[in-house]
């Protein structure tokens, strides 16, 4: 829709020619920026409520960019994953306010107007060598408007540090598990709480873990029900799916 045809909406909906929930149907539907490069889908959060998030991998760093500042003037929050400093470095020429997160290689930029916190997401890492992905989910979750609680070094080879974190996991509406080795946290978890849980397989582990295979067929064979899995390494995937659930959760009733 061109800035003519949006005036003209928004004409239609003032004179009263036009419901507002009639007009934001038809703006749902609109396409998306050419970038040339990219087509950047302005109309996402309409349709979503989350805004368009970036993949950085086989980007240059000019054209995470360019992407990124289409998105912040839209007024959405911005999140890039699996972003470089060099890539870091180009956003924050057009986007000062960015921010990096080292740990998770993801950028972020608040929005104008951020989302309301609703919901309470709960992240939990089997082992310090997993906080790379179980970040990448914990970041998702909270720029998507949640809130969420960390929970870290709680593998199956000492039960008992998980069991010390019990009320993190009884406050969540849902709860994102991050595990590689053996998968095995995903089913301890699922075994103690009545809320879906999104199992994060990574390629942490030794020589017959192949790279995180072991883990996410582990997590797909999980006894205990309730349990949902995403791909190898995959923490936006988690936190992404965790916030869909949590806010939902706590929507205000229509």
């Amino acid at each position: 829709m061109n800035p003519e045809e949006l005036r003209g909406l928004l004409r239609a909906v003032a004179d009263g020619q036009l419901s507002p929930d009639d007009a934001v149907r038809r703006l749902r539907y609109q396409p998306f920026d050419d970038l040339g490069f990219a087509k950047v889908d302005t109309q996402r959060p309409l349709r979503t409520g989350y805004p368009e998030i970036i993949f950085c991998g086989h980007k240059t760093p000019d054209q995470v960019a360019a992407i990124a500042q289409r998105i912040a003037a839209g007024g959405s929050p911005v999140l890039a994953t699996k972003a470089s400093p060099v890539v870091y470095a180009a956003v924050r020429a057009v986007l000062p306010s960015a921010a990096y997160h080292p740990t998770p290689q993801m950028i972020t930029v608040a929005a104008a107007s951020p989302l309301p916190v609703r919901g309470h997401v709960t992240v939990v890492a089997a082992g310090t060598s997993d906080l790379p992905v179980s970040e990448e989910a914990a970041i998702t979750a909270t720029m998507l408007g949640t809130h969420v609680t960390r929970v870290a070094d709680v593998g199956v080879a000492g039960l008992h540090r998980l069991m010390a974190h019990r009320p993190a996991l009884d406050a969540a509406d849902a709860i994102v598990v991050v595990a590689g080795m053996e998968g095995a946290l995903p089913s301890v978890v699922g075994g103690l709480v009545d809320r879906p849980i999104i199992a994060v397989p990574t390629s942490v582990g030794y020589g017959a873990s192949f790279h995180g295979l072991a883990a996410l067929l582990g997590m797909l064979n999980a006894c205990a029900p309730g349990i949902s899995v995403v791909n190898i390494d995959n923490g936006f995937g988690g936190g992404y799916q965790a916030a869909l659930i949590a806010r939902r959760a706590q929507a205000p009733t229509p």
